[in-house]
């Protein structure tokens, strides 16, 4: 059986990911209270793999290995920080040459051949993290779901959920929830085209 790739993000309201170029993720518009972030941890404890671009893998590399031995963090934090460092890992970067922590690199022209053959011979879902990696997939038409969770903010600039998509691409709710601070999720599954 093959396995899904989900493009899994924190959005605002108008579909940003970052209001400026180094956010990298996050931002004072994000409202990732305790109860949030155990679904993160849940959601990510059920992951088979995750494929991550080299700018949230590097901006998750300096967190989240040294977080699960941090006493000063909640517990929750410490456990996200496991998960993440547990996680086998696919890091698409032209750049890297080394990477820890479960983790095998991909690049070059044929990275889209590479994740295909990845995910071919694989199970379960499999997490996607970035923009450019999740658009090139959503391109290739190897993108299989969306797992959203909208901050009620709106940015009005900044980096898109997708990179110059042009293409009208269909989706199907799958699941939708609600968090506290006004936080929703909605999973979609991307509709064959």
């Amino acid at each position: 059986m093959t396995a899904r790739f989900a493009y899994w993000m924190n959005v605002s309201l108008d579909l940003r990911i970052e209001r400026t170029p180094g956010d990298d993720g996050g931002g004072d518009w994000l409202r990732i209270g305790e109860p949030l972030h155990r679904e993160f941890n849940a959601r990510a404890k059920a992951l088979t793999a995750m494929v991550q671009g080299r700018v949230i893998y590097e901006t998750m590399e300096q967190f989240w290995p040294a977080a699960r031995h941090d006493e000063s963090l909640p517990d929750f934090l410490r456990e996200y920080g496991e998960i993440w460092t547990n996680t086998p890992k696919v890091l698409v970067s032209r750049t890297r040459r080394t990477a820890g922590h479960d983790t095998r690199i991909v690049g070059g022209d044929d990275a889209i051949e590479q994740l295909a053959a990845f995910r071919a011979g694989a199970e379960g879902t499999i997490g996607v993290g970035g923009a450019t990696v999740a658009t090139q997939l959503l391109r290739a038409g190897l993108l299989d779901e969306l797992l959203l969770f909208t901050h009620p903010a709106i940015l009005g600039t900044g980096r898109p959920l997708f990179d110059d998509h042009d293409v009208t691409v269909e989706l199907d709710l799958l699941e939708q929830g609600t968090f506290d601070q006004g936080v929703t999720m909605h999973r979609y599954a991307v509709r064959a085209g």
